[in-house]
């Protein structure tokens, strides 16, 4: 087979991640959401966590922009200004990865609460498969990029050994700190909510209302639940974990 077989394989693999991770997120969608009033609360923790990515997101938008730009203008002299294009698309690769997750992991967060009522292999079932969805469209969309990437670069420059080396891999690392620039704020920014929120629940709920610990009763309780799922679900492509609500 020829390199460029091997990478459109490689393509195609990470389409078919892609299609296992849409397939397991609509398993997850139709699991029992439990009692009414367990499917409330989530819908607070799934509602505040998406408005929390919808707005760090747009700041994030105009970091990428920005950044993208000086990127252009740094390496025009050189030939290599393309390095904008592989940061954008890898900053896009790893915000789409950010909120699939979220997306399934705030969905997922009640149902396997709902399915551990019943057994703890379906509650396991229920939250492995949340799970694998983050794990395959973290693959997924990182392999579909870089391969993307690799092909476009490399039907301008082509195959030989120092073009590759002396451009297209060049090219290519921009992809990295893209995906890595959204990972990072998104861990700030996560972190720095939950732990807000996290304080606010015991200092007023605990210590002035005295509400048990996590009591839904207490609206910081419900913001820590999705600060716990913004800062470990969006930020985390390598190992996501998110509070149960």
């Amino acid at each position: 087979m020829s390199a460029t077989d091997l990478v459109t394989a490689a393509l195609i693999a990470g389409v078919v991640a892609l299609l296992y991770a849409f397939v397991r997120a609509r398993a997850v969608a139709r699991a029992d959401v439990g009692t009414e009033r367990m499917a409330e609360i989530a819908g607070y923790i799934q509602e505040g966590a998406m408005a929390f990515l919808a707005r760090e997101y747009r700041v994030l938008s105009v970091f990428v922009a920005a950044v993208a730009v000086l990127l252009v203008a740094g390496y025009w002299a050189q030939g290599t200004q393309l390095i904008a294009l592989s940061f954008v698309v890898g900053a896009l690769c790893s915000g789409g990865a950010g909120y699939i997750g979220m997306r399934v992991a705030t969905q997922a967060n009640v149902r396997t609460s709902a399915a551990a009522r019943h057994s703890l292999a379906e509650g396991l079932r229920v939250a492995f498969g949340g799970g694998s969805v983050m794990g395959m469209s973290v693959v997924g969309l990182g392999i579909v990029g870089l391969t993307g990437l690799l092909l476009l670069y490399t039907s301008l420059y082509g195959w030989e050994v120092s073009n590759v080396t002396g451009q297209v891999l060049t090219l290519m690392s921009g992809f990295s700190l893209g995906a890595s620039s959204i990972a990072l704020f998104a861990r700030v920014g996560g972190g720095i909510y939950t732990k807000a929120a996290d304080v606010g629940a015991d200092l007023v709920g605990k210590v002035e209302a005295g509400l048990p610990e996590d009591d839904p009763r207490n609206p910081a309780a419900i913001a820590d639940c999705v600060g716990d799922n913004v800062g470990d679900v969006a930020a985390r492509p390598t190992g996501a974990r998110s509070g149960a609500p």
